[in-house]
């Protein structure tokens, strides 16, 4: 049976996600004693990206450039990485459940005729056998799961998994393959991109959230000031956005997007359970709403009851009097 673990990496604006960097050190948790062989889809420019891999712990890197590689489409990205897949076949493969992840891995899957474990949160082993821990229920429960038969294939929930330190003088070999991407039927014409500016929310390690409470756009305003301050992203719930104080792109929760920050501030928000359902598993969670009976307090590690435009700005004062 191979040794080898497949990382599938990622990558935005010309940068390696973290949960890239994730990913690898999944890969490490599966088999302590297998090789890492980074894979990298794009046009061009992949090379510095796969010695960055290789820093976070890859042992070697294969890369598939390519002009049908230039933005993501599953039909290109699908077949760069089957090809690998078919030179290493490897042990298991790892990648993050991200957008592209979610849409992907599933194609991969079912051209390998193997299982799918999506959205693992932690990584055990079990003598021989590798558990897969994953929330089930939007959150309110966990199940394990383990491969039985055939290719380890799972995706990771970002901020989960902590990454491998960082190392220079690690070196690698990074192979450039040749992939002949054909019967592309998607053309990407335009990207439209309506997310904020700053730190991506599904990987910021803090996030504060705004709700109805909010009252406008310009209520806005102080969060964004805020999550500056800390290096963390600004989120809402769908109250807010239903509202028009922001762009459904900031949306938290059972139809938005799920998050594990390590600080979670939820502003003016009640605690509806389709927002809980994409934010419960932060590791700490702060809550400021006027109600004391806000249902947000239930799950709360600390809340804080009163007119969060009177707390935030004190908030924002006493972080720069900190910093």
């Amino acid at each position: 049976m191979s040794e080898t673990l497949l990382v599938i990496g990622e990558t935005r604006d010309g940068e390696l996600r973290n949960v890239t960097f994730e990913a690898i050190a999944a890969a490490k948790q599966v088999k302590t004693d297998g090789e890492v062989v980074g894979v990298l889809c794009g046009d061009s420019g992949l090379a510095s990206l796969a010695e960055e891999m290789v820093h976070y712990g890859a042992d070697r890197v294969v890369t598939v450039e390519h002009a049908d590689l230039k933005e993501y489409t599953s039909e290109g990205y699908s077949q760069a990485i089957l090809s690998v897949i078919e030179d290493v076949s490897p042990y298991g493969i790892i990648m993050g459940h991200t957008s592209i992840g979610k849409d992907v891995t599933p194609k991969i899957a079912s051209k390998l005729d193997t299982g799918l474990i999506s959205d693992a949160v932690e990584i055990e082993t079990d003598g021989d056998d590798v558990v897969f821990t994953r929330p089930i229920y939007s959150g309110k429960a966990f199940e394990k799961k383990k491969v039985a038969d055939g290719i380890v294939f799972a995706t990771i929930r970002p901020n989960n998994i902590p990454m491998l330190e960082k190392d220079d003088s690690r070196t690698g070999d990074v192979e450039a393959k040749e992939v002949d991407i054909k019967n592309i039927r998607t053309i990407i014409k335009e990207i439209v991109r309506k997310t904020a500016e700053g730190v991506d929310m599904s990987e910021a390690s803090v996030v504060i959230a705004g709700g109805r409470g909010v009252k406008s756009a310009e209520g806005f305003e102080p969060l964004y000031e805020l999550a500056e301050l800390l290096g963390g992203a600004v989120g809402a719930s769908r109250g807010a956005c239903d509202a028009e104080y922001c762009d459904y792109s900031l949306q938290i929760g059972q139809t938005g997007k799920v998050i594990t920050p390590d600080l979670y501030i939820a502003v003016g928000i009640s605690g509806a359970i389709q927002h809980v359902a994409g934010m419960s598993n932060s590791k700490v969670i702060v809550a400021i709403n006027k109600d004391p009976e806000a249902t947000i307090f239930n799950i709360a590690d600390y809340g804080i009851v009163g007119d969060l435009f009177e707390i935030i700005p004190l908030l924002i004062e006493e972080i720069k009097q900190i910093q």
